[in-house]
């Protein structure tokens, strides 16, 4: 074979989705087929990376948006020589294969964040970019551009239709992230066919309105047009760019090409005959002649890259030791040495200081007295900060040319806010938390849902946490949400009782590296809660006895957040048989070994309560079909919180009365 052109290069991409999707009977062919000639210019033209080390910190970031095209990126992994044989993309969407059928970042190698919600991968994308900003203007020196490298999106019709595309879009805006490019696959189709019923939004305008820079008019089948695009995108890094590609879903199928039947279908084993005709692609499935490897890795200059790098670094390193200590730590997740035993010196205070105040309080206490500690803390509020109490002394504004700018104003973008942390946290190098009121977490949900399938290391704080907010009523108080947080899985919720518990619950979201935290906390005043060294070690254990009975209990109260000092109030009044367990995160208990599980919640006691304001089913796991629970399945109502607690049975008596019908 004679020396391959860009077409042939980019045919490559088209069968090997195509085939893969045939094989697997099942995935979305379409877009691979239709952005496969922008991909192979970014990919073999600008993309600075490494595929034998697919975690070079200074890479550029590559996000596929709409990420249902997920063939799209193994086709390029596997032809820029990532670990990704063609046997994985002969098993496309099987079990346990490297290839699913949406890109996940803990599945593949080379795959930066898991997308398919569509809008949520751009969103992430504006976190990385926002993440290198940052660190270049706190690492980078005269002579060391240690942080430089880009973040690439691609996105289609639906991810721009989204909610989360306008808000991110908005603030990457705001934000001036200029080393962020954004393509735009504009083929005028969605799974219902042509776009123009239900699609007809003015899009350049509109992320020009929103501070971009827009390249309109793109051929993306002409590489000729997509190569100067982005050498255009490339002169200025003031702004995000906009790259407006006009596209076929379904290039070079003679029968499907600009239809919907190619978006999420095979194309059928006849019309991929017709389109290797059609293309003159003259290989069997799967295969790609050497001369076409080799023209994809011709320009692959990977090692290089990162090898020179390496050699800039450690002239970085000769001259500012202490930076590229630093920087060496936080791309690596590593807390700092010693956070662990301070943390632990500041519960211990806390816990012999005693203060009684709100656990949104406690929250900014201890970011106060943690974030001096943590340089890569990076946090900010859906704009609330003056109620969530985000803000701590060292905060300082994203948007002002302070190096060690560490707190975003979101604006009123829940959705967006958690996704750009989600990127935050994925980029590497800080350790992101965000928040808004905990009935806004409805909002954000599918991206706290994305943060724990991810395993990404981001912490959500939701204030306000019940009926105890009070007048704002009914719409701004949470009753389903705590029980909803919990179901998702490996997502960690906190729910504490006072100054020391909520301390912990910060500690424990610090400390953990698998996975997301949400802390949710009060408006109003908690009481600090007396405890032994042993009862404070073993709040990090997710539940603990928090009163004892005299011998065996009879009785056990369970509680979380607000409603542990009223369970400690009934038990006063229930006598001395009466145990008291404070379960700050149910999550982090179902995860204690059984033993310990049964030292808290012995099977021989099945007189239990649980007391919540928040929905009752949950309880039924800890307290049995017998047992009772003093919770809330309406909504509420508009009154001062104390009444409303009376109103709904948060009561001393109520707590009584249900102990008495356990008899």
């Amino acid at each position: 074979m004679t020396t391959p052109s860009r077409r042939d290069l980019a045919n490559a991409i088209r069968f090997l989705a195509a085939d893969a999707v045939q094989a697997a009977n099942s995935g979305h062919p379409g877009m691979p087929m239709g952005m496969a000639d922008i991909a192979e210019v970014l990919w073999n033209d600008y993309l600075s990376h490494n595929p034998g080390n697919p975690g070079w910190f200074n890479r550029d970031r590559f996000v596929l948006s709409n990420g249902h095209g997920s063939m799209l990126q193994y086709a390029l992994l596997h032809l820029s020589g990532y670990d990704l044989p063609i046997e994985q993309l002969r098993n496309f969407r099987q079990l346990e294969s490297m290839t699913p059928g949406h890109p996940e970042n803990f599945m593949t190698p080379g795959v930066e964040t898991t997308t398919g919600p569509l809008g949520q991968g751009f969103a992430n994308a504006v976190g990385f970019a926002l993440a290198e900003k940052i660190l270049a203007r706190r690492f980078n020196r005269p002579e060391f551009d240690i942080v430089d490298h880009r973040t690439w999106v691609f996105m289609g019709d639906g991810c721009l239709m989204e909610g989360i595309s306008h808000e991110a879009a908005s603030l990457a805006g705001t934000l001036g992230l200029g080393k962020l490019v954004a393509f735009w696959d504009d083929n005028n189709i969605s799974i219902d066919g042509e776009v123009q019923g239900w699609f007809t939004d003015d899009t350049p305008a509109r992320f020009e309105a929103y501070g971009w820079r827009v390249i309109r008019n793109v051929d993306g089948h002409d590489a000729d047009e997509v190569k100067t695009a982005i050498d255009t995108a490339l002169k200025h890094d003031d702004k995000p760019v906009l790259v407006c590609c006009r596209t076929t879903i379904g290039f070079g199928s003679p029968a499907k090409a600009g239809k919907e039947s190619s978006h999420g279908a095979p194309l059928g084993k006849d019309e991929i005959t017709a389109t290797r005709e059609a293309l003159g692609w003259n290989h069997d499935a799967f295969e790609i002649p050497q001369a076409i490897r080799d023209g994809w890795r011709a320009n692959n200059a990977g090692t290089v890259r990162e090898d020179q790098w390496n050699t800039l670094f450690d002239k970085y390193a000769a001259r500012h030791p202490e930076l590229a200590a630093e920087l060496t730590r936080r791309s690596h997740g590593e807390l700092p040495a010693g956070f662990g035993e301070a943390a632990d010196a500041y519960i211990a205070k806390l816990q012999e200081e005693g203060p009684s105040v709100a656990s949104r309080k406690a929250s900014q206490m201890a970011l106060d007295a943690y974030g001096p500690l943590l340089p890569e803390l990076i946090g900010g509020s859906a704009d609330l900060a003056g109620s969530n109490l985000t803000i701590w002394k060292g905060s300082r504004d994203v948007n002002s040319e302070d190096a060690g700018a560490n707190y975003i104003y979101f604006g009123v973008r829940e959705f967006a806010m958690t996704a750009i942390s989600n990127g935050l946290a994925l980029h590497g190098g800080f350790l992101p938390y965000d928040a808004t009121f905990l009935v806004f977490s409805d909002y954000a949900r599918n991206a706290v849902r994305m943060s724990a399938l991810m395993g990404a290391h981001a912490i959500h704080v939701y204030t306000h946490d019940s009926i105890g907010l009070g007048e704002d009523g009914p719409t701004h108080q949470p009753i389903e949400h705590l029980a909803s947080l919990r179901h998702i899985p490996k997502n960690d919720v906190w729910r504490p009782c006072d100054a020391v518990e909520s301390a912990v619950a910060w500690k424990a979201a610090i400390e953990r590296d698998d996975g997301p935290s949400c802390l949710v906390f009060s408006r109003q005043t908690l009481p600090h809660q007396s405890r032994s060294d042993a009862q404070l070690r073993d709040i990090a254990r997710g539940a603990y006895v928090l009163r004892d009975s005299d011998g065996d209990p009879e009785l056990i109260l369970l509680a979380t957040g607000s409603e542990v000092g009223l369970a400690m109030d009934a038990a006063a009044k229930l006598g001395d048989k009466v145990r008291v367990v404070s379960m700050p995160s149910t999550t982090v208990f179902d995860r204690q070994p059984a033993g310990y599980r049964e030292t808290v919640l012995p099977d021989r006691c099945r007189r239990r309560i649980a007391i919540e304001a928040g929905v009752t089913d949950f309880w039924r796991k800890y307290v049995g079909l017998d047992g009772a629970v003093v919770g809330i399945d309406s909504f509420g109502a508009s009154a001062p919180a104390e009444k409303l607690f009376e109103h709904f049975g948060f009561t001393v008596d109520k707590v009584v009365e249900a102990a008495n019908s356990l008899r």
